[in-house]
């Protein structure tokens, strides 16, 4: 993986936690996971229009992935409900790399060297060490987390193989996004109701932020996926839990503790050996 690869997912890592830490310290998550999500749908319909459509062969997928980031979006916002963001998001996103690299090589005849296959192990291990308490995984959300990771892993091989085959990586990012953003508010009005939807709530502006937030830090991810192994990508966004771990501890009131900075430490390790 090339220099300005590893950096541009580096990036995406950092924006990812920042906007998760945005949702976990909402009040209502699914509303600010909707407005997000309403975000995402006019910023990407905007660039899309000014862009070449995707080839046509790609278009399933941006259908498929768009219905699987809203099932990632409920499992995130449940997984929230009771547990805290230097926990759950770690288990979440720490499932997530080798089952990529375990689906492109069935699905996408991907093969990965030795060093990246190990920097992948060190920093899902890594990432799973930092969920830890004592020596038990004390996450009430467990279940939820780990179903987040299994969303992770499908909308990430299904985009790897849909912008390969798009022809035009922007393009079918804006495109798989802007219908993302429109699913996730027909969602939330079959599960609250359409009045719910407009009634206003505190924080609105900090959840359109954090849409346009998400919808470039996943830009940039998709982009890196055309460009190198989906597994090594994947493996290298997740270094955001060390993000979400420091945005915990000095924005959110969550412990730091020793066994959480050995933890960064192996992925930062793992980093390495994928780069």
């Amino acid at each position: 993986m090339s220099a300005p690869i590893v950096l541009l997912v580096l990036l995406a890592a950092l924006l990812h936690a920042g906007w998760n830490a945005l949702l976990r310290s909402g009040h209502d998550r699914l509303w600010s996971m909707t407005i997000m999500c309403i975000a995402v749908a006019l910023a990407s319909a905007a660039v899309a229009l000014f862009l070449a459509p995707p080839a046509s062969s790609s278009w399933v997928y941006a259908g498929l992935s768009a219905g699987l980031h809203v099932g990632y979006n409920l499992f995130l916002v449940r997984s929230y409900r009771v547990g805290d963001l230097g926990q759950t998001y770690p288990i979440a996103r720490g499932t997530s790399p080798l089952l990529v690299t375990m689906a492109a090589s069935v699905f996408a005849g991907e093969r990965v060297g030795t060093g990246a296959l190990l920097g992948i192990a060190l920093v899902s291990g890594g990432i799973v060490f930092l969920a830890f308490k004592g020596r038990r995984l004390a996450v009430p959300s467990l279940p939820y987390a780990l179903g987040t990771g299994c969303f992770i892993a499908a909308y990430s091989v299904v985009d790897g193989i849909g912008v390969r085959l798009s022809g035009a990586p922007m393009a079918y990012t804006a495109w798989m996004c802007a219908l993302w953003g429109i699913l996730m508010p027909f969602v939330f009005c079959a599960l609250r109701g359409v009045g719910s939807l407009f009634t206003m709530r505190p924080g609105i502006s900090t959840a359109l932020i954090g849409g346009l937030v998400s919808l470039v830090a996943y830009g940039l991810v998709v982009y890196a996926m055309s460009k190198a192994p989906m597994g090594a990508v994947s493996a290298l966004r997740e270094t955001s839990v060390v993000f979400a771990t420091l945005i915990g501890y000095f924005f959110l009131g969550e412990t730091l503790t020793a066994r959480k900075l050995l933890a960064c430490s192996v992925i930062a390790i793992g980093t390495i050996a994928i780069g």
